[in-house]
């Protein structure tokens, strides 16, 4: 057991959902959780991946829910089944993400559609399917209902050439969060969002392939990619005790190639 006094980020005790869990970041994130104490529900559209992530974090403390994120239904029942299995949901994370590059002009109305589905609309469906279940203990007497994540990346604070869907997607994603807070924090409800750089994961391998690499690292004061275990950690603190006081926030964990004044 991790001991809350001596480590304010333990969520032990804890039940964290986590969209987009079977690999990369997303993954990071459940194993640190669990890690930490917490159990975590994994929702991923790949079987194989999300049957693997169960496999390697252990059975006991993970469970895999298999489908479209976008999908109502799916949404609906995999957070009514993870309530059941947990007793109740205290963390959300909405990681889940596509993408589907294209210059502005070419791009097709279904390329922008399936990115939009799949960012905004699935963190939609689970941000209030989750709330709903937060918002239930918080009015039977819990003081402290939960904590929700959204995944956010610089191109939705700076734009980006290439992908407006996913831009657009990212930025919308934090003004989610921003609504949650300000909407759920009189319940004791917190939301915020990590705004991420170039973390290592199977989505950014073109961008860190031969062609591109020293273009993106001389924009790195770091001068280095981001590991999954170090965007995970930012998430977790989010979602722990020792960020208590802290709703409605953008935290930006990129190397500082995007600063805030």
């Amino acid at each position: 057991m991790t001991d809350p006094t001596l480590n304010p980020m333990s969520l032990d005790g804890r039940n964290i959902l986590i969209t987009g869990a079977g690999q990369g970041i997303g993954y990071g994130i459940a194993e640190m959780a669990i890690g930490l104490g917490a159990n975590v529900a994994i929702v991923e559209r790949n079987p194989e991946t999300a049957a693997k992530a169960v496999e390697t974090l252990g059975a006991d403390r993970a469970a895999a829910y298999v489908g479209d994120v976008s999908d109502e239904a799916f949404v609906e029942a995999t957070v009514a089944q993870a309530v059941d299995r947990f007793g109740g949901i205290h963390g959300l994370v909405n990681g889940a993400g596509i993408t589907r590059p294209s210059m502005i002009e070419k791009m097709t109305s279904d390329q922008w559609r399936a990115v939009i589905d799949v960012h905004l609309t699935g963190a939609f469906l689970f941000l209030a399917a989750v709330g709903r279940d937060m918002l239930r203990r918080a009015r039977a007497g819990d003081s402290n209902p939960g904590s929700i994540v959204n995944i956010l990346s610089d191109a939705g604070v700076q734009g980006t050439i290439g992908q407006v869907n996913y831009a657009a997607a990212k930025g919308g994603l934090a003004s989610m969060a921003m609504s949650a807070a300000r909407e759920w924090g009189k319940y004791g409800i917190r939301a915020n969002s990590v705004a991420f750089g170039m973390v290592e994961t199977p989505m950014t391998e073109v961008i860190r392939g031969e062609k591109f690499r020293d273009t993106y690292l001389s924009r790195i004061p770091l001068a280095r990619w981001s590991l999954p275990a170090e965007a995970a950690a930012p998430v977790c603190f989010l979602l722990s005790d020792a960020a208590s006081y802290i709703t409605g926030q953008r935290l930006s964990a990129n190397g500082g190639s995007q600063m805030n004044g």
